[in-house]
């Protein structure tokens, strides 16, 4: 019997959301047909022969842009990690409104595109600029009798780091359209929510943006020891074991744990394990990322004492800092939640 093939794990079908295996997590990039869908309305139809990038609002010479000219500035290639902000809200009690994500919704990915500081070179800020908001073609209903379009914007320095990229390429094939085609924005470190997908218009503004996906989603509310209404910006740090997995049944016998970590605050320092609930920890063995912006691999020899029932626990920490925390971290629209992923399994 040929062994089943893994398949994007589906979360919603209107506006369509799946999520990638855990176990896919353990290769190295994850495949387009595997990497997580995070829709917030129907995928737009676009036509490359009509599409156009406008920029507009505070610029010296505004412009539009095809695909073809974008693609003649110069090109960088990043393997980075897509995580929603979204990312384990399952895991909250009580869990929030929105999508029901469980720890899927993370994918490791190689984009190619041009820095949007190309861009901005071509087109030329004006000395007030603050913010630069990203258009998407997506757009829908939020609450009865309000419609909008996806708009988010990134301060002026981040806008401007030459790792924030415009991108036409992932895993070395054009964009699909439920990855944003023609061109999405992508920032390394960043919740994928500033992705912005299907770009329409870049405008330069000279004061803070507000819209719906900037100030009323996409913020923390109600969180324990974060400021109100504080933006949701920086992946959080945190380890998955993706091998076991929970429900999984092992022989006894010396297994090789392993897992994945990683943080939009800094390089991953540490990752320990418990298999007594948080009384003890050991150290596992981490293995250098390939570059900045994916994840550090992990991997931890274990001999368990007997057979029965173990919880398997992981926990992470960064260079700033920065540790996984063991409880759940609760707010009202279920973003960034970090707390330990718990693993159920039965050596037998």
């Amino acid at each position: 019997m040929s062994k089943q093939q893994p398949s994007l794990e589906v979360v919603s079908k209107q506006p369509f959301n799946a999520g990638t295996p855990l176990t896919v997590l353990a290769d190295q990039k994850t495949p387009a047909k595997l990497t997580y869908i995070r829709n917030h309305f129907a995928v737009p139809e676009l036509n490359i022969d009509s599409w156009r990038l406008h920029t507009a609002g505070a610029f010296d010479r505004g412009r539009d842009f095809t695909l073809a000219e974008i693609q003649t500035l110069p090109t960088k290639t990043l393997a980075i990690t897509l995580e929603c902000a979204g990312n384990g809200r399952t895991s909250m009690n009580p869990q929030p409104k929105g999508t029901p994500w469980g720890y899927g919704a993370v994918s490791v990915i190689e984009v190619k595109g041009t820095p949007l500081s190309n861009v901005m070179e071509q087109v030329g800020l004006h000395d007030h600029v603050v913010e630069i908001s990203f258009k998407g073609a997506d757009w829908g209903e939020v609450e009865p009798g309000r419609e909008v379009s996806y708009v988010r914007s990134l301060p002026l320095e981040v806008a401007l780091h030459p790792d924030t990229m415009l991108v036409w390429e992932m895993n070395g094939q054009p964009l699909s359209p439920d990855h944003g085609f023609p061109l999405r924005l992508h920032v390394p470190g960043w919740y994928g929510m500033a992705a912005v997908k299907w770009l329409t218009e870049v405008r330069a503004l000279t004061e803070p943006f507000e819209g719906f996906f900037q100030s009323e989603h996409y913020v923390y509310l109600e969180e324990q020891g974060t400021p109100e209404a504080e933006p949701v910006r920086a992946m959080r740090v945190r380890a998955l074991i993706t091998s076991p997995i929970s429900g999984d049944v092992l022989e006894r016998g010396t297994f090789e744990i392993e897992g994945l970590a990683w943080s939009g605050d800094g390089e991953i320092t540490q990752v320990e394990l418990s298999f007594d609930q948080g009384g003890s920890w050991a150290i596992a063995e981490l293995h250098p990322p390939t570059s900045r912006y994916v994840p550090t691999r992990w991997t931890y020899r274990w001999t368990p004492e007997s057979s029965g029932s173990y919880t398997l626990i992981s926990r992470a920490s960064d260079s700033s800092g920065k540790i996984q925390p063991m409880e759940q971290r609760w707010n009202q629209l279920g973003y960034g939640n970090n707390g330990v992923q718990v693993v159920e399994i039965t050596v037998s």
